[in-house]
């Protein structure tokens, strides 16, 4: 007998005896496989259904928030909000509201923010804002610098200038992390705390030395220290 052929027979055992020790527990646990089985092809099916509503919500999100978004651009911030009846158009209120768990929902909060603080509605704008899930690297920068003007508009400013210090790492950069701290030195500056102003200005002008906002950085300094 060659050895190839021991090899398959061995195989062939091998296979009759996992596969009888299958069919014998099969036998003595019917239910819990099939209760198993079910319970995993549920498992997949939800799965799988989930993800096709998930996408088929973002389109309809993305789709809605576009209109929204050119309304924004016209400057018509009550529609871009509240959208349109008469067009039976949604705003950015009730995209945010409707498509929670979507990008284009989340995307939604961040422009009502805008609306509403272009409105004058700073406290609403407050709150849009702080449901804005902020993206990562440069483009939540931005969201965080508008973030920190609000809280500076309600004259919450040691909050302002921590956010604008947030704002600033939130993507190390040679333009808008400088140009953030010096925001959040004017807004400690504001909030009285001096001695938190001159921490983030020597931040600028060790690490930023060369950068737009380092002469600016070194006047204020200096007006601190006439004021001390």
């Amino acid at each position: 007998m060659s050895k190839r052929l021991k090899n398959e027979e061995l195989e062939q055992d091998l296979l009759i005896e996992y596969t009888s020790r299958f069919v014998h527990f099969y036998n003595q646990n019917k239910a819990a496989v099939l209760g198993g089985g079910i319970g995993i092809v549920l498992v997949i099916g939800l799965t799988i259904g989930y993800f096709i509503y998930s996408s088929q919500q973002e389109t309809q999100a993305q789709n809605l928030l576009g209109i929204a978004e050119q309304a924004l651009l016209e400057e018509n911030y009550e529609t871009a909000l509240n959208g349109n009846e008469d067009e039976f158009t949604l705003g950015f209120v009730q995209i945010a509201d409707n498509y929670p768990r979507t990008d284009a929902g989340n995307l939604a909060n961040y422009y009502a923010a805008i609306s509403e603080f272009e409105l004058g509605n700073l406290e609403s704008a407050l709150s849009y804002i702080e449901n804005f899930k902020m993206p990562s690297g440069i483009m939540g920068v931005s969201p965080a610098t508008f973030h920190a003007t609000v809280l500076l508009e309600l004259n919450e400013f040691e909050e302002a200038a921590s956010m604008f210090e947030r704002a600033a790492n939130w993507d190390e950069n040679s333009a808008t992390t400088p140009l953030n701290l010096y925001e959040a030195a004017l807004a400690y500056q504001e909030a009285g705390s001096n001695q938190e102003a001159n921490r983030v200005l020597d931040q600028i002008l060790q690490d930023y030395p060369n950068s737009q906002t380092a002469n600016k950085a070194q006047r204020l300094k200096g007006s601190l220290a006439v004021r001390s």
